[in-house]
């Protein structure tokens, strides 16, 4: 007799019905093991095998335009209508109006001549990498945000061993495909029909990299800055006095997992640069979360959420405390990432996302350009580093893992670890400390539980409103959210508020990000509208008002997209 078997999300060379035979003796199993024997190299180590370079579009990127002074003055005094009276506004204007013809102009012209010099970046590359690693602040809570995953939808993938270690798997397959250049270059699609297509890879692909880019404008298909790739895997931030530093090992083959405020590694990569069978990753880990380390009297992971001069002190302190730890530093530095295995089985959303934005500091390296953090029943987040980079990686990687994890997963609940000696290949991390490293770590544990304690958090959760809704009345979900904020602080102050959403300028040569500023007058109207007393407006008036505010916002937003705000011309 004979049964058949789906298996969900296997690879294509699998995707076909498995005949699984049953007899007297027993049954013959196709294990996580024989599945992989199955899959060619190509098939388990790349998540990608782009025909077109993953880097091929960067050497003929547009650069990121210098706007006109007159431009972002006029954009200036427009963002600030709904915020102040009318008389605050004309005085403003009057020193808007000496600026421009005075130092602003000047500063203008050498902002405009320094960027005709360096013709290989764009204007904002050093300003803003001088932003973030100038910055003395801690960089938890001031430049580490989180993202987090939705649980994976087969309930018995969701463990915390299981998910963990099928999130490396697919995070090994997208970072070997990124060193190799075979990840796919990340390109705007305006017309996909005609772009994303084999026709469009093979036409980019002969063209010259200096050419690559115009052949892509062609076909309507906008190709987008990927330099910050280079520091998304193998990288962290180093502290330093008055200016941190970024550093990467591109060639470093480990990974770093954190448990209980204790640091291990162990190679993801074999000496060829091959993915390591995903059967002996499940092993380590499970030996990672099977050992009985007690938790550091003095966890060496507070310190990288203190002030960032306190750090770089201390840090110093650290290598010359013993020999050893330079060592060991180096390799938490050069880790592929930090693989964060929290105890807590948090289940309620607000402890849920408390912990993964700062937790209690012990059990994370907030230096590191990002932590993949796992709770003790399998819910999952990346917490990143900010100044290396911005959403634009960290979304494509955030998402291609959980398409790969989710929908081509290489173990199984059935899957066997593979029988190693976990306890001689994973490499515990032991610092030496003294009295002065000691004493710092408990002053930066107390200073960061007041600060985080006095971090109110909640949500508000509507099933009624949502975007195919706002879609449905012509309004973007972007703006309606922006409105949103505006609403409830005019209902609580009578007063609109300004406020800042980041917008990504990758479509230009090293471009970060430009400002849009969702508070405009036709929000200011909605909320006179909806708030002021003595209001007649109807149903269809504040309908029109709405989606007014969606086109003025679609409008800003382009605009940022495009370089053309205000906020980081004025800013350099």
């Amino acid at each position: 007799m004979h049964r058949v078997l789906k298996f969900e999300g296997a690879a294509p060379t699998l995707k076909a019905s498995l005949r699984v035979y049953a007899g007297n003796k027993g049954e013959f199993h196709w294990t996580a093991a024989k599945r992989a024997t199955a899959l060619s190299d190509e098939e388990r180590n790349y998540l990608q095998r782009s025909s077109v370079p993953s880097y091929h579009f960067q050497k003929s990127l547009p650069r990121l335009p210098v706007p006109k002074l007159e431009k972002t003055c006029e954009r200036f005094l427009q963002s600030l209508t709904p915020l102040v009276s009318a008389e605050q506004h004309a005085k403003t204007a009057e020193v808007v109006a000496r600026f421009q013809q005075n130092e602003g102009k000047e500063l203008h012209e050498e902002l405009v001549a320094q960027n005709k010099r360096d013709k290989h970046t764009s204007y904002i590359t050093g300003p803003w990498f001088d932003m973030y690693l100038k910055d003395r602040r801690p960089v938890v809570m001031t430049h580490s945000p989180f993202i987090a995953f939705q649980d994976d939808p087969r309930p018995e993938y969701n463990n915390q061993l299981l998910r963990a270690a099928n999130l490396v798997v697919s995070s090994a397959r997208f970072m070997k495909s990124l060193r190799e250049e075979l990840l796919d270059p990340e390109v705007f699609h305006l017309n996909p029909k005609a772009s994303d297509t084999d026709s469009f890879r093979r036409f980019v692909r002969r063209l010259p990299q200096s050419l690559s880019w115009y052949g892509a404008y062609w076909y309507k298909a906008f190709p987008l800055d990927m330099s910050q790739y280079r520091h998304l895997f193998n990288s962290t931030r180093i502290p330093r006095p008055e200016r941190d530093e970024l550093y990467c090992d591109p060639t470093a083959q480990h990974l770093l997992v954190m448990r209980n405020g204790n640091f291990y590694i162990f190679n993801i990569f074999d000496r060829d640069g091959n993915m390591v069978d995903e059967r002996e990753i499940l092993a380590h880990l499970q030996y990672i979360l099977s050992v009985d380390d007690p938790r550091p009297s003095h966890p060496l992971g507070v310190l990288t959420t203190a002030d960032r001069d306190t750090w770089a002190k201390a840090r110093m302190q650290l290598l010359n405390a013993a020999p050893s730890n330079e060592t060991q530093l180096k390799l938490l530095d050069s880790a592929a990432f930090c693989l964060v295995l929290d105890d807590e089985d948090l289940t309620d959303p607000i402890p849920l996302a408390r912990s993964f934005l700062f937790s209690d500091g012990v059990n994370r390296w907030f230096d590191k350009s990002f932590q993949l953090i796992l709770s003790k029943r399998g819910t999952a987040a990346v917490n990143f580093e900010h100044s290396w980079g911005d959403g634009v990686a960290v979304m494509r990687y955030f998402k291609e893992l959980y398409k790969d994890s989710t929908t081509n997963s290489f173990l199984h609940p059935q899957s066997v670890p593979a029988k190693v000696d976990s306890a001689k290949v994973v490499q515990k991390l032991d610092f030496k400390l003294d009295p002065y490293l000691e004493e710092t770590i408990s002053k930066a544990s107390k200073a960061f539980d007041e600060r985080t304690a006095s971090l109110d958090m909640n949500y508000c959760e509507s099933t009624e409103l949502n975007k195919s809704i706002a879609k449905q009345y012509k309004i973007g979900p972007d703006s309606l959210m922006q409105l949103v904020v505006q609403l409830a602080q005019y209902r609580l102050t009578g007063k609109c508020v300004g406020t800042y959403e980041s917008c990504s300028t990758a479509a230009f040569k090293h471009g970060r990000t430009e400002t849009v500023r969702p508070c405009t007058t036709a929000t200011h109207a909605v909320c006179k509208q909806l708030f002021e007393k003595g209001s007649n407006a109807t149903v269809q008036d504040i309908q029109g008002a709405i989606q007014e505010c969606s086109r003025v916002h679609n409008e800003l937003t382009k605009n940022a997209a495009m370089g053309q705000g205000f906020d980081r011309h004025l800013f350099t």
